[in-house]
């Protein structure tokens, strides 16, 4: 038993939500006549996490909880469902001929359904009795649990996944989703399905709660779950009468920011080609957006000084570039041939300024995020409106 919330540690809030006398300690493995005598009732304790808000329960899981213990082929509706729903996401993310796993997967009566559409299907299970049948089907089954985050599945990378009504269970969730994420391909994409805890609050169902199920998922929650284990969700919507949470997620990839590389050498050009004329220039702005664009553009040579309204910034020095740094009245007692301003959301004010205050005729532009405006040139009467 655990005092802090198992998915994020933050702290329980300090009422229980609820608490059940004399519950069945188990969903799975029922009395038998020989074991009544034995089977008593446990309690269970039912608290919220105040941090990330996940409720689960304060026990311990199962001692089958690595084990999956389903009935669903014996619905023809529930085996007809997920045909659909594997049928959209091969179609969906073109998985024909790919690798698809499914985490817990029992007997392994979904890996026909996945080879028929054009997928190499595999599964990994851990209860030996379950893997003793299904291997004598030559189903494509690895024997194992994922048990931390470094551990290693045959076959894998995998291009998909398919996780379902087994997370709940699992008193070591964070783990085992990044277990799975490390055993997936780039760009791969997975359903992840878990009980509907919004409908079980919206339709007050307390006979949903039972020990096998160590937590009980929102949207929200769930959606956090998956989200801080390198998952990003493509969508979450329920199914089957509302009593599932199904998410669809792709594996979490690197941002592509080689377009900033190609900004960068842009607005270089563009600072260059209007400070080549000039051979005294400032700039207005002693913020980091003026600090980083001088440094990476490589400009720092032809700025004679830097301007900001900030006192607690003036008499000082850029970082790394070593400009010095003026109060604006600088500008009519040193005067300059050119004005650049770099003063992110507070350009347009800063041009005003220049122009009511500090116009001694200078060139003025202003960059504006990666682009940079000329508005006059020394010289010319004419100006660009701001």
């Amino acid at each position: 038993m655990s005092n802090t919330c198992k998915i994020c540690g933050g702290d329980f809030f300090d009422k229980t939500l609820l608490c059940y006398e004399n519950m069945p300690k188990a969903a799975q493995f029922l009395p038998t006549k020989e074991t009544l005598i034995s089977d008593e009732g446990i309690s269970l304790k039912l608290l919220q996490c105040s941090l990330c808000g996940t409720v689960q329960l304060n026990n311990d899981p199962v001692p089958y909880y690595k084990d999956v213990i389903r009935s669903t082929s014996f619905s023809p509706a529930m085996i007809e469902f997920r045909k659909k729903q594997f049928f959209s996401l091969i179609q969906t993310h073109s998985l024909r001929g790919k690798k698809i796993l499914e985490i817990g997967c029992g007997t392994g009566e979904y890996l026909p359904l996945l080879q028929e559409l054009g997928v190499n299907a595999f599964g990994i299970e851990h209860s030996a009795e379950t893997l003793k049948n299904a291997l004598l089907q030559k189903k494509n089954i690895i024997p194992g649990f994922i048990e931390t985050a470094s551990t290693k599945i045959t076959n894998a990378p995998f291009d998909a996944f398919l996780f379902f009504n087994f997370l709940e269970h699992l008193p070591n969730p964070n783990d085992v989703l990044r277990g799975i994420h490390y055993n997936l391909s780039e760009l791969a994409v997975g359903i992840i399905e878990v009980p509907n805890f919004d409908m079980i609050l919206k339709e007050k169902l307390f006979s949903e709660f039972i020990s096998d199920h160590l937590f009980y998922f929102t949207k929200t929650t769930l959606m956090h779950l998956l989200e801080k284990n390198g998952f990003h969700v493509l969508e979450c919507t329920e199914a089957w009468d509302s009593y599932i949470l199904s998410a669809t997620v792709k594996k979490r990839s690197p941002l592509p920011l080689s377009s900033f590389q190609e900004e960068q050498e842009k607005i270089t050009q563009k600072l260059h080609g209007f400070t080549k004329p000039f051979k005294k220039i400032a700039v207005w702005g002693a913020g980091h957006q003026a600090f980083t664009m001088i440094s990476l553009s490589n400009i720092t040579k032809k700025i004679n000084y830097i301007v900001d309204s900030a006192p607690f910034k003036q008499n000082k020095f850029t970082p790394a570039t070593h400009i010095p740094i003026h109060a604006p009245e600088k500008l009519l007692t040193d005067k300059v041939d050119a004005i650049i301003v770099m003063a992110a959301g507070y350009s347009n004010e800063v041009v005003k300024i220049i122009l009511e205050k500090y116009d001694t005729g200078m060139s003025i532009a202003m960059l504006h995020h990666n682009d940079l405006k000329v508005l006059r040139h020394s010289g010319s009467d004419t100006f660009t409106k701001i």
